[in-house]
């Protein structure tokens, strides 16, 4: 993925940000609502994170948490995912946490947290189809490769829906994530 200007992983990084607010702020316009920025994007190392509520930050993770209404990830990992799989991982984890705060605003619940995270990756595909559509993004060849092997990786190694911690298994990452790129946020 390519912004106006964004060569490096921090670029990238502001770009994901900057572009993913700026379209749910226009989705909440549409619905004459307003969007509420995040208050905070906290980069962390480790186990040196910010805490949310009484769960401790965790290494080789990024989160949103509705008290403070902050993103917090891990530089050193996210970074390594960037070197590694390409900048469409940051494309990906950004706007997937930008949907979990987007789920908080909207009062979203769901009996199963796997289906949070299901609508939460929805959501990035959703945000990231637009942006290439806008012309705010501009996809590379091998993009499309990246966004699925990214989504793959944090896929869950198994099918347990009830497990409290379940994000889903990497086919149906890739499924919820393909669904919200190819029909739009709606979908989700």
């Amino acid at each position: 993925m390519d912004a106006q200007g964004a060569d490096s992983f921090e670029d990238d990084v502001r770009a994901a940000r900057t572009l993913t607010e700026a379209f749910w702020r226009q989705q909440f316009q549409h619905l004459g609502r307003t969007y509420q920025p995040i208050a905070d994007f906290v980069p962390y190392t480790g186990n040196a994170g910010p805490s949310c509520g009484n769960q401790p930050a965790v290494p080789n993770n990024a989160f949103y948490c509705p008290i403070g209404h902050f993103i917090a990830y891990d530089q050193a990992w996210m970074e390594s995912l960037w070197n590694e799989m390409g900048d469409g991982s940051v494309y990906v984890i950004i706007p997937h946490e930008l949907g979990h705060a987007v789920q908080a605003q909207l009062r979203t619940s769901f009996e199963l947290n796997v289906q949070l995270e299901l609508q939460a990756d929805c959501y990035a595909g959703g945000t990231l189809s637009t942006l290439v559509r806008s012309g705010a993004l501009t996809a590379d060849p091998g993009d499309e490769d990246e966004l699925l092997l990214s989504l793959a990786a944090a896929g869950d190694p198994t099918d347990d829906w009830l497990n409290p911690a379940a994000h889903g298994t990497a086919e149906q990452r890739q499924a919820s994530f393909a669904t919200g790129y190819r029909d739009g946020v709606g979908a989700c």
